[in-house]
């Protein structure tokens, strides 16, 4: 298990706009990374070290945005002034998750700019609108060398994530040591205070630090 990437929902300004301020704070510039038919959402990319990216999303005006549990989650996010959305694991083998949560994995796909279809199998996308605290797992499928992370140049390294929420429970959804659930990416816990989830997210660039 690894930390793949952290999802960012577009503020009310929209996708363009928000992406353009990330970006300037890390010192770059984004990527359009497409569509996500079944979600109803799009998304900018920031290619990071390590196969990570981060990623900004705002959810099209579609039914399936309605629809689809991700698509509900950023649309929502954005009309309470967007901000972090979520964090998420890779694994390689989906299969003892399945069993371990007792739900099934579900396929999704999102289309380049130019047509390219890629593929990964995801489970708990649905603990996005009802604990955000909790992470999604997903297994990609497509080839690695299609990862979003090797689509440019890596802006920055992602160095830790402060969570607010129970470590306990987290820990016990990943099926990792409390101490250590992420192994290369430190993660810093914090009380919820009314509102569990991602809070910031700390980049090491060629500058220094910079936390968003």
């Amino acid at each position: 298990m690894r930390l793949d990437h952290v999802s960012y929902a577009a503020g009310p300004d929209g996708l363009d706009a928000t992406a353009a301020r990330l970006a300037e704070q890390l010192g770059t510039r984004t990527i359009t990374g497409g569509v996500h038919p079944t979600f109803g959402t799009q998304n900018r990319l920031i290619p990071l070290a390590d196969r990570r990216y981060l990623e900004i999303v705002a959810a099209l005006d579609h039914p399936a945005a309605d629809q689809a549990p991700f698509g509900q989650a950023v649309r929502a996010r954005t009309e309470s002034g967007g901000g972090w959305l979520g964090w998420v694991v890779s694994v390689d083998d989906l299969t003892p998750y399945e069993q371990r949560l007792g739900r099934p994995r579900t396929q999704a796909h999102r289309v380049w700019p130019d047509g390219f279809k890629l593929t990964w199998e995801q489970i708990g996308v649905s603990g996005l609108m009802n604990d955000p605290q909790l992470p999604f797992f997903l297994h990609w499928t497509s080839a690695p060398e299609h990862h979003p992370s090797q689509a440019g140049p890596p802006a920055a390294t992602l160095a830790s994530l402060d969570i607010a929420g129970d470590p306990r429970f987290v820990s016990a959804w990943l099926g990792e040591p409390e101490d250590d659930p992420l192994g290369d990416v430190k993660v810093d816990w914090s009380a919820p205070n009314g509102q569990s989830g991602l809070r910031s997210v700390t980049f090491v660039t060629d500058t220094g630090e910079v936390t968003i």
